[in-house]
């Protein structure tokens, strides 16, 4: 019988159960359908709105705090507490009786709420107990192994999430497939509605239990932490935040990131749209999700080399290629072949992933990993708001200059006006960024060899 290599990182219980812990927490089956499914509920799109403003809100406010808890408490407790407020989110979902309106707009309400929590709570926790287990093993040269097979193995299960979450949730194809099998079954809309909330559940259940079956890591004596409360934590938080001001490759790597991920973000949100424009049918939009899922399987390999070989500037000047370029592409709208810019961006996102966690992680103490980390996500979420109130008031503004040019035209084609004029500022505005960062960069390094 095959043994594990005593030497891979692979035999290590945490390792194993980090790489199962991220595939379940993010198997979210509803993802293909998230902003259907809400409607379908009863839900109005201003509500839908509202509610997703909620979900940033918790992250935000609970990001940073959570990450000093994690680093008091332990890893480990925080993770089970992400399983648990799954495990109660999605069945909110799954049992909530449909008609009463106001007491549907509530539950997802408390819905989002929780949802933020324990994305807040994971943040940080999962990633900081992985690398501790590494480091104790003398394995901490193996991060970025480990990395690149939990993208790959994340991506994997996204592409089965996307195609099997919108597949369920259409009660014409499910109709066929019972149809073919024989099964006497009527499926409507109501009756596939939850589907796909039924299958998150379940992974939710296994995000749980690949919690409770890791082992904490004691923190190194360098934290020098007395009592558990809530002051503390922010003692903790205070710490982290005045050692990436003082620390520049650090605050580097967190504004150059909070910055790319800003702007790729907000382009990701709109990629049904611009699908539409390109003329592409949208039976089309999970497979192509699906094919953007499997450049995960490729792009940490590549990030791997390139952090093995190149240094993080040359890495810096690839990902602002990708990202140039592709805004440049999406730009022009072009048919079919406008898909290509889309995979350059999604590429460039899946690399930043990679590059940010490899030398934040590097460079961070175990005594406030988490911490640092939870500012990290604390500072993209943030970055991710910022590029929406600014795109809110680009729309505004484009939309009242296409209405006093070209009065009289329907709705539907001003907004679709809108949205290509909006889209072309993109390239321009990051590069106005990005060129305002790498001179504050050079600045704050010096001479300082990364």
């Amino acid at each position: 019988m095959s043994q594990i290599d005593p030497t891979s990182p692979f035999g290590i219980n945490n390792i194993r159960r980090f790489i199962a812990f991220r595939i379940f927490f993010n198997a979210r089956f509803y993802y293909p359908v998230f902003t259907i499914l809400f409607l379908d509920f009863g839900l109005t799109l201003r509500q839908f709105a509202l509610l997703n403003a909620v979900w940033a809100a918790t992250i935000v406010l609970l990001e940073v705090p959570s990450g000093a808890l994690a680093d008091i408490f332990g890893r480990r407790k925080l993770l089970i507490c992400t399983g648990i407020l799954m495990v109660v989110e999605m069945s909110l979902l799954c049992f909530v009786p449909l008609g009463n309106l106001n007491l549907l707009f509530w539950v997802f309400l408390i819905n989002r709420i929780l949802s933020g929590a324990a994305e807040a709570l994971a943040s940080g926790a999962d990633e900081a107990l992985a690398y501790d287990t590494l480091k104790r093993e003398g394995q901490p040269e193996n991060w970025g192994q480990v990395l690149a097979a939990q993208m790959r193995l994340a991506s994997i299960a996204r592409i089965a999430t996307m195609l099997l979450g919108a597949a369920v949730y259409d009660p014409n194809l499910m109709q066929q497939v019972t149809g073919r099998l024989g099964v006497p079954i009527t499926f409507t809309q109501e009756t596939t509605l939850r589907f796909p909330i039924y299958l998150t559940l379940m992974m939710a259940f296994m995000t749980l239990w690949s919690s409770i079956k890791m082992n904490e890591i004691p923190r190194t004596p360098g934290a020098h932490l007395s009592g558990k409360s809530i002051y503390q934590a922010f003692t903790v938080t205070f710490r982290a935040g005045k050692w990436i001001l003082r620390t520049p490759f650090a605050l580097v790597i967190i504004l150059m990131g909070l910055f790319f991920d800003g702007i790729l973000r907000s382009m990701t949100t709109m990629r049904s749209q611009y699908y539409r424009l390109i003329d592409l049918p949208v039976s089309s939009f999970g497979v192509i999700g699906s094919g953007v899922a499997l450049l995960g399987v490729f792009i940490p390999r590549l990030a791997l080399r390139l952090v093995n070989r190149s240094s993080p500037m040359f890495n810096l000047w690839v990902m602002a290629g990708l990202t140039f370029f592709g805004f440049i592409g999406v730009s022009f709208f072009f048919p079919i072949i406008g898909l290509v810019p889309i995979f350059l961006l999604a590429g460039s996102g899946y690399l930043l992933r990679f590059f940010i966690s490899h030398y934040l992680n590097r460079i961070t103490e175990s005594y406030q990993r988490a911490t640092v980390l939870s500012f990290k996500g604390l500072s993209f979420n943030l970055a991710y708001g910022f590029f929406g109130v600014l795109y809110a008031f680009l729309l505004t503004f484009l939309r009242s200059q296409v209405v006093e040019t070209q009065p009289g035209l329907p709705a539907d084609i001003v907004e679709n006006f809108v949205f290509i004029e909006s889209i072309g500022w993109f390239p321009w505005v990051f590069l106005a960024g990005f060129t305002t960062l790498l001179v504050f960069a050079w600045r704050w390094l010096g001479k300082t060899k990364v």
